[in-house]
């Protein structure tokens, strides 16, 4: 795309959002918020509209967005990338580091940390993949913020404000003294302990909503809101549910008070969680909304508790999907990864969703979970047949590969082959559609490439550099390349071995997780 034409598109989006923040750069620290995905995807995330809104009411930063896929200049100013002083990337998934790559290469950023000096950019990284796992992007970044923003932001700010114009390795070893920062090269990093994770205490007193608004994005037509941040439940398999303990609620007043600005803007609040409808108050703030003539969405459902009152003002609000993900088809599958669900929960939703005349129920299973077999693959196709003789109309099932990540569990797990994730996938496919159930999966071979990431080492980043474009035939010969193989990171880990993610303490002892994994493997 020719520089006129990037300059272009970039104003003709920015014309189309509410909430855009311009600033002049005089006197103040400019940094690129840098989403490796595309703007459509990139501005359904609340995290990164929250650090936007976060980096901005700082009256001495310039905050700037740049996408994947975006001609490499920033929205609001259309400058190039590598005119900004820091990038800041958020990520929420490993694959995403391809795209980060190459981001950095059309902006003519050095990919690796070592051949970057003053004049490049500081480049930090951020979001739940980093927090989990930074080693494999290790020699590419500066640094890391393991955690939350609202946290880390205003030290960060501070020391990147006193030092940027410093000699690079004093600003290193500055960063490097903030908690929850991670900086690989500091010298003394491997004598150090390992980087705490940072969390806010009091949800009430950060606001978590959408800052921009554009129809340009999936969730375009509503007003996000987060209820709250980390989950209680404690499944063996989930990251979420561990890296972003402990389990913390907005009040429902302020939730409300945040739906009437929202409703300024649109008329459908987007309730965002990691389980909204276990949140402890979720009929008050339900019927609340409703009240005041809001339409209501949300971002995730569990089958039990499952409130009507929820479901019910779903529905009202025109909700075309009820989603449950049930996991596993067998209720010993669905005990050992913690799971507690049974199919009569599954049922009842399933009734709900019927009652309440929803056109479509979207059930999410894994397969390749520890100790799965082809009984509880089975047992998949047995659980959505007994779903579809409760509601007649459209039922979709997405099915992903099961991908063990750092600070769970199930971090020791082997990731099953991916010629049996396949194969069993097939049977699925096989069994359901001819039924007319709908079944979309992940790719089995890129859930590989995400398994060997989610649980990597230093020496990834360097087998990264060598991928021109992003394919599989080009991830298999840089790791070739760089005489590494798969199997060695999708293997069962030993509980005496040193785990790469180790420098980042979650917050959670080791002891817990071992305790869970026994437990898990003895059923």
């Amino acid at each position: 795309m020719t520089r006129w034409k990037t300059v272009a598109e970039a104003r003709r989006i920015v014309e189309q959002e509410t909430g855009t923040i311009y600033k002049d750069w005089g006197g103040r620290l400019p940094v690129a918020l840098a989403y490796p995905n595309t703007y459509y995807v990139g501005m359904s995330s609340l995290g990164l509209q929250t650090v936007y809104r976060l980096f901005n009411q700082r009256p001495d930063v310039v905050c700037e967005r740049a996408f994947w896929g975006g001609g490499l200049v920033s929205l609001e100013s259309q400058r190039p990338l590598n005119e900004f002083r820091v990038l800041a990337f958020s990520f929420a998934y490993e694959l995403d580091y391809f795209n980060a790559l190459e981001m950095l290469r059309q902006a003519d950023i050095p990919l690796l940390a070592e051949e970057r000096d003053e004049s490049c950019p500081l480049l930090i990284a951020g979001g739940p993949a980093v927090t989990a796992n930074p080693e494999p992007l290790a020699d590419l970044f500066d640094a890391f913020v393991i955690g939350e923003a609202e946290e880390l932001i205003p030290n960060l700010v501070e020391t990147l404000q006193a030092g940027i114009g410093e000699e690079r390795r004093s600003l290193l070893f500055a960063l490097a003294q903030i908690p929850g920062v991670y900086v690989p090269t500091h010298p003394t990093s491997h004598l150090q302990p390992p980087v705490k994770r940072q969390w806010i205490h009091d949800l009430d007193a950060h606001p978590t909503t959408s800052v921009l608004l554009t129809h340009h994005t999936e969730f375009g037509a509503m007003y996000l809101v987060e209820i709250a941040r980390g989950c209680q439940r404690g499944c063996r398999f989930c990251l979420t549910g561990h890296v972003c303990r402990p389990l913390r609620e907005r009040s429902v007043e302020t939730l409300l008070h945040q739906a009437r600005e929202g409703l300024k803007y649109r008329d459908k609040i987007g309730l965002v969680g990691a389980a909204v409808s276990d949140y402890s108050r979720i009929d008050e703030l339900v019927s609340g909304l409703r009240e005041m003539g809001a339409g209501i969405s949300v971002s995730s459902l569990r089958a039990a508790p499952l409130s009507e009152t929820l479901v019910k003002g779903l529905a009202e609000s025109g909700s075309q999907t009820l989603t449950l993900a049930p996991e596993a088809g067998s209720e010993r599958l669905r005990a050992l990864i913690r799971k507690d669900i049974s199919a009569d929960d599954v049922m009842r939703a399933a009734d709900l969703a019927a009652r309440y005349n929803f056109p479509r129920l979207k059930l999410y299973f894994m397969l390749g979970l520890p100790t799965e077999t082809v009984e509880d693959v089975q047992d998949i196709v047995e659980l959505v047949n007994a779903v579809g003789q409760r509601f007649s109309r459209r039922i979709t099932v997405n099915v992903a590969p099961f991908v063990p990540k750092a600070h769970t569990p199930f971090q020791w797990a082997a990731m099953m082959p991916q010629t049996v994730i396949q194969e069993r996938l097939r049977y699925v496919e096989q069994k359901l559609r001819p039924k007319g159930v709908a079944v979309k999966s992940d790719s089995p071979a890129w859930a590989v490439v995400q398994g060997v990431l989610s649980r990597g080492d230093r020496r990834l980043g360097r087998a990264l550099t060598r991928i021109d474009r992003t394919s599989l035939a080009q991830w298999q010969r840089a790791l070739r390349e760089s005489g590494l193989e798969a199997d060695e990171y999708l293997r069962q880990r030993s509980l005496d071995e040193t785990l790469p993610w180790s420098v980042v303490d979650s917050g959670l002892s080791q002891a817990y997780l071992q305790r869970e994994w026994e437990r898990a493997q003895a059923g």
